[in-house]
């Protein structure tokens, strides 16, 4: 059930919008009628995005090519927002990506453009866009968190620890903003079908030998953000079960499982 009626006239900004969770998210809010900027280095594929979803849903969608690696491109969005008179209400934080390999192996240029995607542009977007939701006292912050941030995981131990972050920095904003009618929402997806698994490397683990549908956790973290939610855990039931055990299964032997999961 996709809560509509909350979301009419409503602008999103979404990141990474051009596949995957991102692009259901961009079809869910548009879907309400509500208008979009959507973000991603892939110029053409936005450009397909913005027009398959005006022409769908007859609604106004800005696209801004931006790789959000760069230390600079948060605020460069930001300021091209607020030059072109836009209002955004909803800040969906959903840019990311991962990789396999042991952490002393993996390129670090790699790492590091996965820490400024990950934490820095997700944390940096947060701070430049709350002190207006918090000025209005209205805006929801959706941020693409993952199951991953329950533990440590060793053979992607940057990634696990980026999304540990994200659920940490979203909780407490959360509770900062209990005052206020913003909220901040993390959604913390399991194995997914999308394209992320095959750019990162994942696919052949066995931790994504079955994903959840990519549109499913888009409507279950969306429907979430509106109503405020705190956490959000989108997974197949196999996955959630494992998410409940992890805190009853001794450190050494849950990494070691976690260790085999990830081995290609």
């Amino acid at each position: 059930m996709l809560y509509k009626n909350q979301s009419m006239g409503k602008l999103a900004l979404i990141t990474g919008a051009s596949t995957g969770i991102g692009k259901e998210l961009s079809y869910i809010h548009a879907a309400t009628g509500g208008d979009l900027i959507i973000v991603a280095r892939r110029k053409e594929k936005l450009d397909q995005l913005k027009v398959d979803l005006e022409n769908k849903y007859s609604i106004h969608v800005k696209v801004i090519v931006k790789d959000l690696s760069l230390p600079n491109a948060a605020k460069e969005i930001y300021t091209e927002i607020k030059d072109s008179g836009l209002k955004v209400d909803y800040l969906i934080n959903n840019a990311g990506f991962g990789g396999v390999g042991k952490f002393y192996e993996r390129k670090w240029e790699e790492d590091h453009a996965m820490l400024m995607v990950n934490i820095m542009a997700l944390t940096s977007l947060s701070r430049l866009f709350l002190p207006d939701f918090v000025r209005r006292n209205s805006g929801r912050i959706l941020n693409v968190s993952s199951s991953a941030a329950f533990l440590p995981g060793p053979l992607q131990a940057v990634y696990y620890a980026s999304k540990s972050y994200v659920t940490s920095l979203s909780n407490a904003l959360a509770e900062e903003l209990h005052d206020t009618n913003v909220t901040v929402t993390a959604l913390m997806p399991g194995a997914t079908e999308t394209e992320f698994a095959k750019v990162s490397g994942m696919d052949k683990t066995a931790g994504f030998s079955t994903g959840y549908n990519a549109h499913k956790v888009a409507l279950e973290g969306y429907n979430g953000m509106l109503k405020g939610e705190l956490n959000i855990v989108s997974a197949l039931f196999s996955q959630k079960l494992m998410v409940k055990l992890i805190p009853f299964m001794p450190r050494k032997m849950l990494l070691k499982e976690i260790r085999k999961m990830q081995e290609v």
